[in-house]
This record gives structure tokens, sequence and C-alpha cells, in this order.
């Protein structure tokens, strides 16, 4: 158990997942939109990103998806819909708008997997692992959507910074730091290390292999 209050972790795990689906519906659809995708193309779209890694996660997990649980979630795409279609020229200016928008997905999903998965006992490697598809696997289905390459297919940091997300909320975690402390510390991990990878082109080395070294 990561908490003294079961409760409490409960309803955390509702807020951070209801806020990680609002923000990967509204990156999805934004970039449906970008494609001249109509409201319902948009919608599936955002639905779509939405809910697959956190739906990933828990078929692995043996659980009940998330969503399946609860009609919010789907309603929380609804609004996220009506937010693109209200605020989207007005949002359009703000150029990294829609990039801190799936930012905030990722780091939220990444933090609702690792508490999902140590709450029902997994090792916090395993939890690691479950953050990052939970973070990262949205972004990947809406890439395919729209036929792109998926984004941790690209140079910028994008899985790994899940993955360091993991390790401070690991390191917190063992240091018995209070969990809303965790929570907002592995977020801002997550969201800085974005950010700087982004403004400043920081990637990870390419996997090239000459021909002519194989000889």
């Amino acid at each position: 158990m990561i908490s003294a209050d079961p409760h409490f972790v409960t309803i955390l795990q509702h807020v951070i997942e209801f806020l990680g689906t609002f923000a990967f519906a509204i990156s999805g659809i934004r970039h449906a939109a970008a494609h001249n995708f109509d409201w319902f193309g948009g919608y599936v779209c955002g639905f779509a990103v939405a809910i697959g890694g956190g739906t990933i996660r828990d078929v692995m997990l043996g659980v009940t998806p998330f969503w399946m649980t609860s009609p919010m979630y789907v309603l929380c795409t609804a609004f996220a819909l009506l937010f693109v279609i209200i605020s989207g020229k007005r949002l359009k200016r703000l150029n990294n708008a829609w990039f801190a928008f799936d930012t905030l997905g990722l780091a939220l999903f990444n933090i609702a997997g690792i508490q999902k998965t140590l709450v029902m006992g997994h090792s916090f490697w395993v939890a690691i692992i479950m953050g990052c598809i939970t973070g990262a696997a949205g972004g990947v289905i809406r890439d395919v959507l729209l036929n792109n390459v998926p984004v941790i297919f690209h140079k910028e940091i994008y899985a790994m910074a899940c993955v360091a997300g993991g390790l401070a909320y690991w390191l917190l975690y063992y240091l018995g730091a209070p969990i809303t402390l965790t929570v907002v510390v592995s977020f801002l991990t997550v969201c800085v290390i974005r950010f700087l990878a982004v403004k400043y082109h920081i990637s990870l080395p390419i996997l090239n292999t000459d021909a002519s070294d194989e000889d």
C-alpha cells in the first residue's frame, strides 16, 4: 500500500485519471483537427488517446479498464471536444498550448499507472513500466490513427521522461515522503524534462549502424 489512507489514494487516483483524460483528449482532438477530421472523428481520436494507455495497463494487470467503471471519462472527452471547438482559434495563437496539454497528460497518466500498479501489490520496477505504458501509449495510438510516426520513436525525449518521473516517485516513496509531495515531484519531473528537452533540443543518441562497420 502506498498510503496509510486507502480512501485518499483512491480519490487521488480518480482525480489524476480524470485530469489526464481531459488533457490527453484535448491533445488528440487538436491533432485530429489539424488533419481536418469532423467533430465525431475528433471525438473518437481524443477518446482513443485518452483511454488507450490506461486500457493497455489495466488489461495487463488483469482488471476492468478504468473508463468502463464510470461514464465520466466519456463525458470528459465530450467536454474536451467542446473546449477545443470554443477555444481552438484562441489557443491556436499559442504555439506551445497543445504541446503543454500533451505533456500534462503524459505526466498525469504516468503517475496514475504507477499508483494503480503499486496498489495491486506489484514491484516498483513493474510500476515504472506500467507508468510508461499508461503515459506514452496514448500518444502512440494518436500518431497511428493520424498516420504519423509515433512520438516515442522520435529523437525527442518522451517515454524516458516517464521513466525519470517513475524513479523520482520511487525515491520519495523509499524515503517515506507524503503521497501528495511524491505525486507533485513526480509530475514536475516529467513536465520539466519534457519542456527542457523540447526547448533546448535535448535528445537521446541516434541508433545508427553503418554497413561498413559490420565487416
